[in-house]
């Protein structure tokens, strides 16, 4: 098979080609090299190409030889944002504290794949410290968007979504804090899941989510198909069981659905909403009960993200860089600067926000007891250009933060969410409409994802990065 045959192949193909003796780990691992040799310095979207990636490869095809038993995911190359733990990888949140560290041991999540029979085969770029919504650091500079370079792929998990739409990987795994995974999913074409925060343990991340931030952040797989991204949440959570087939809508029919395309706080471009209602036609079209309603609660969650997590997560910076603060970058440096000048909220202040936060959550789950899906824009636009700080939506200037209130929300409720492409815009830039579920209910925000892939179709490589 040539280059472009195996890495245009989705993760579940490639395991199944490997199993079946078609190909071999060795193959597919060269394959990707070769075509992040050719296209990754238009991108800058893989950082770090682990050092044993061909010696991972030939241990796959010694264990297929002898006949052992292999895993569902053995002799697939994945990619690891670089703010998550991987033994003898260089991984450096984008940081340059962090410059040259190198784990000792895997993060969890990246335990799992390898058990699962997974080749690492790198570490994607990100923002330092994962501050989103672009992928831009002091160390590796900017990732740019496989559709259009004067263009960003989002952040933080940039370098992951931008490598995965060009098939420079087939998956990998990400984080996810107001949108983390889900904007760069949006912004590349991709499938992110954003899962409930318990889901996948999240150690070995760095930033470190405590506290408040702990029941809003989480790790995701990524991938440029729904059945991939099922099977990659499936071997990240420790799921045994074989889930039923992803596409299978007759377990959904008539489950009611509520859909919105303004949250009371930012409005989207019309490709967006032109996206959101092909998403609910596809879901009517299969059976499922669609009605628009603002759900109760999504219009505060953009202001409770910042009375929730901002302050927290500038004070975690100041912690990290005391001592190095000559280190950070201009946007750190920023938040830096500033985090003094801000007035520091008391507990009383966090516990008034926290019982909002959980009366609101519980009107939401109220709803979602009928209705037990909702689906929403991510963002009011498409990808935006490099280091851009507000965005145009229909004449209107929105601060980028802003413009994402969207995604942050379902992070301030901790309800698993998932983005899959529904459209694009006139220029021919993806848009991901969200598809979001209630606590635990991932399987079902999965099935609903994929009914709408085979109605609108799944993530094509941009036609640049086809050869």
């Amino acid at each position: 098979m040539s280059d472009m045959e195996l890495t245009s192949y989705s993760a579940v193909e490639v395991a199944a080609l490997i199993r079946n003796k078609q190909t071999s780990a060795l193959e597919v691992v060269t394959a990707h090299l070769n075509r992040i040799d050719r296209l990754n310095g238009q991108l800058n979207s893989i950082v770090t190409i682990a050092p044993d990636v061909l010696e991972q490869a030939g241990r796959a095809e010694a264990l297929m030889a002898q006949g052992e038993p292999v895993g569902p995911l053995h002799g697939v190359p994945l990619t690891i944002k670089d703010t998550i733990a991987t033994a003898g990888i260089r991984t450096t949140s984008g940081s340059r504290v962090r410059k040259e560290f190198i784990p000792t041991a895997d993060a969890t999540a990246v335990a799992r794949l390898k058990a699962a029979g997974a080749i690492i085969l790198g570490k994607t770029n990100t923002p330092e410290m994962a501050i989103p919504y672009e992928t831009n650091n002091p160390i590796f500079g900017r990732t740019n968007n496989p559709y259009d370079e004067r263009l960003t792929s989002g952040g933080s998990s940039g370098g992951e979504a931008a490598a995965i739409a060009a098939c420079l990987s087939p998956g990998g795994l990400g984080s996810d804090l107001s949108g983390s995974i889900r904007v760069p999913a949006h912004f590349c074409g991709i499938v992110g899941l954003k899962p409930t925060s318990s889901r996948i343990p999240m150690d070995g991340h760095v930033p470190i989510a405590h506290g408040t931030l702990a029941n809003a952040a989480c790790l995701g797989p990524m991938a440029r198909t729904v059945a991939d991204v099922s099977l990659l949440f499936r071997v990240l959570a420790g799921i045994q069981t074989e889930a039923s087939s992803a596409t299978d809508s007759d377990q959904l029919r008539g489950l009611g659905v509520c859909w919105y395309d303004y949250d009371g706080l930012t409005p989207v471009s019309r490709d967006i909403r032109i996206a959101v209602g092909a998403a609910v036609k596809a879901l009517e079209e299969a059976g499922l009960r669609c009605f628009e309603r603002q759900p109760p609660a999504v219009a505060e969650g953009g202001r409770l993200w910042i009375e929730l997590f901002a302050e927290s997560s500038a004070n975690d910076l100041r912690e990290f860089y005391s001592g190095n603060e000559e280190l950070a970058g201009p946007l750190v440096r920023k938040i830096l600067d500033t985090a003094g000048q801000r007035i520091q909220r008391g507990p009383e202040e966090l516990a008034k926000a926290l019982q909002e936060r959980d009366r609101l959550r519980g009107e939401l789950l109220a709803m979602m007891e009928s209705s037990p899906l909702i689906v929403a824009p991510v963002g009011a636009t498409a990808a935006f250009p490099h280091n851009a700080s507000k965005v145009s939506v229909d004449g209107e200037s929105v601060s980028v933060f802003r413009a994402f209130s969207y995604a942050q929300t379902f992070n301030v409720f901790d309800l698993p969410g998932v983005v899959v492409r529904a459209g694009s815009t006139a220029a021919g830039l993806p848009i991901g409409v969200q598809i979001v579920g209630r606590p635990f209910e991932e399987h079902t925000v999965l099935n609903a994802a994929a009914i709408i892939e085979a109605a609108l179709g799944p993530q094509k490589p941009q036609a640049q990065f086809s050869t």
